[in-house]
């Protein structure tokens, strides 16, 4: 299909229905309901493995520890109580034969160890009463062994004397510890059993913790699984056919309607882009009807800017003409009327010659009024020819031109020992300097010598390049804070023409040439006595900014 053309009709937007291509639009779960659902299904197996698992590793870990340092470490014990009995039997035997102290050592060594390893059984079997009464029976007949029979043979044998054995009292003995080993080989059997029981459990609590394990993955499997799954039927296969959809409305296929499908937010999503399809085809007959309108005020706008630049080039060359057929009108105006004045001067009273002198001086106003107005309207359009320049050279040639202004009034001039350079118009930049002196020089106290101080600094423009921060200062009469503004309009006078001569026009072309190149001008309305003009000027994009020295008379 191909977009809309011409005076193709506009595709109407329809209010969506309840049904929508035969399916029921429903309040099914949105997408974030069903990841919520499945999620708390993973959260739930999760925490259930976590509490079982971490209950069969506890019930595990008991039982290991049991094996590993109660029934293993007792069974260590108990050979170790048994091999002390068998020494105290040893001991007493060979001491009763050979009546040598050192054969007795075992004896009472053995004691000691008997008595140690009971103590060490009971703390390593607590709540195992048949181990228990194992140690017990053991240390009773133990106790009763060297009662009747450890004891009194040894008592009977006198150091260093051997003497003979009494054979009933061995022959008790034998039987008495006969019946100490019957109960070593009962200990023996009950521990070995023990510890088979704890490895069964032990065994049993592994298989036990592996099957919760096993069940809590598969579960989170199934639900990974499960989670997939309703994402590709009911996310990824909507999303692929909105897609698909959409690229071919985005190809130009704007009337293909695009039907919802999914879960309720994929619906409502749908539906947006719906709506959008039908406003984006509404806005395309509008920016069609616009940029036919826009096409024919580019033609008009065209059409007027070219006679605009048709008319600006006679302006100019009006101006031309205009400053030179007004001029000779004017001289012979001036020329005659001082011919009348010098031919008839005796004939005429007071009154014509004062006449005469008016309009003498009149033609020769009107002649400083044209050459003014001519070069306001130059600035910034002819001789612009902006290179690097020096502010320097430009107030030095300004200052040339003002040297008879300067010596007859008497100014002094400061400046800094070197101004920096910009990209100006050379002979713009002498006149900037020529009105700004120039004035301070002409609108001087009566009562002083005129003192002009220039300065210069670096500073920055609200829109944070570089710019060079000039002022002009002088100490003569001031400008009244209320014609700060008017003192930069064009033929704006603030004095009589027969107190300072002059057409208004000299700030006003100051302002004209600083706005040219990028720069603001203003009365600083906080100097007093006096008046100081700033101006910023651009600084260039390769110079290097650092402040001028400080000024110093010129």
């Amino acid at each position: 299909m191909s977009s809309p053309k011409g005076s193709s009709p506009e595709v109407p937007r329809q209010a969506p229905s309840p049904v929508v291509d035969g399916r029921a639009r429903g309040h099914g779960l949105t997408v974030q309901a069903w990841f919520f659902l499945l999620l708390a299904v993973m959260c739930l197996l999760v925490l259930v493995g976590a509490v079982v698992g971490a209950e069969v590793l506890r019930h595990t870990a008991r039982v290991s520890d049991q094996q590993l340092q109660g029934v293993l470490p007792a069974r260590a014990e108990a050979y170790r109580l048994q091999n002390a009995l068998v020494d105290q039997e040893n001991g007493a035997r060979g001491y009763a034969v050979t009546a040598e102290p050192q054969f007795l050592a075992p004896y009472t060594e053995g004691v000691e160890v008997e008595r140690q390893a009971v103590a060490r059984l009971r703390e390593l079997l607590p709540g195992r009463e048949r181990l228990l009464a194992d140690v017990a029976s053991i240390e009773e007949a133990a106790r009763t062994w060297r009662r009747d029979y450890a004891d009194p043979l040894v008592a009977g044998v006198s150091p260093g004397t051997p003497s003979r054995v009494d054979v009933e009292l061995a022959e008790r003995g034998k039987v008495a510890f006969d019946r100490l080993r019957g109960l070593f080989e009962t200990q023996n059997e009950d521990l070995l059993e023990a510890q088979g029981e704890g490895r069964g459990e032990l065994l049993r609590a592994r298989s036990v913790r592996n099957w919760v394990f096993g069940t809590v993955v598969a579960g989170l499997l199934l639900t990974a699984a499960a989670l997939a799954l309703v994402v590709r039927t009911m996310v990824v296969g909507p999303l692929d056919e909105l897609r698909t959809t959409s690229r071919r409305v985005a190809r130009g296929e704007f009337d293909l309607r695009i039907v919802p499908h999914g879960p309720a937010d994929l619906r409502s999503v749908a539906e947006d882009v719906e709506d959008m399809r039908g406003r984006i085809v509404e806005a395309l007959e509008a920016a069609r009807a616009r940029q036919e309108r826009l096409a024919e005020q580019a033609a008009a706008l065209d059409a007027r800017a070219e006679e605009l630049r048709r008319s600006n080039a006679e302006l100019e060359q009006f101006a031309y003409v205009a400053s030179h057929d007004l001029q000779e009108p004017l001289r012979k105006v001036a020329s005659f009327c001082q011919l009348l004045e010098k031919r008839y001067r005796a004939v005429l009273d007071d009154r014509g010659v004062q006449y005469i002198d008016f309009a003498v001086d009149g033609a020769k106003r009107m002649q400083v009024l044209i050459n003014d107005l001519l070069t306001f309207s130059r600035v910034g359009r002819l001789n612009s020819n902006q290179t690097r320049v020096s502010l320097d050279r430009g107030l030095d040639r300004a200052l040339d031109n003002l040297a008879t202004a300067i010596e007859e009034s008497g100014a002094r001039v400061e400046r800094p020992e070197r101004l920096p350079d910009v990209v100006a118009d050379p002979t713009l930049l002498t006149m900037l300097w020529q009105n700004l002196v120039g004035n301070a020089i002409k609108f001087r106290d009566p009562d002083r010598p005129p003192v002009i101080r220039i300065s210069c600094e670096a500073g920055a423009h609200p829109d944070g390049t570089a710019v060079w921060e000039l002022a002009v200062t002088d100490n003569g009469i001031g400008i009244p804070v209320e014609f700060a503004e008017k003192v930069f309009v064009i033929f704006q006078r603030l004095h009589a023409r027969d107190a300072y001569t002059g057409t208004g026009i000299g700030l006003a072309i100051c302002k004209k040439i600083v706005e040219h190149h990028g720069g603001a001008i203003a009365l600083d309305t906080d100097h007093s006595p006096g008046a100081r003009l700033r101006f910023t000027l651009p600084v260039p994009v390769d110079a290097v900014v650092a402040s001028p020295a400080e000024a110093v008379p010129a």
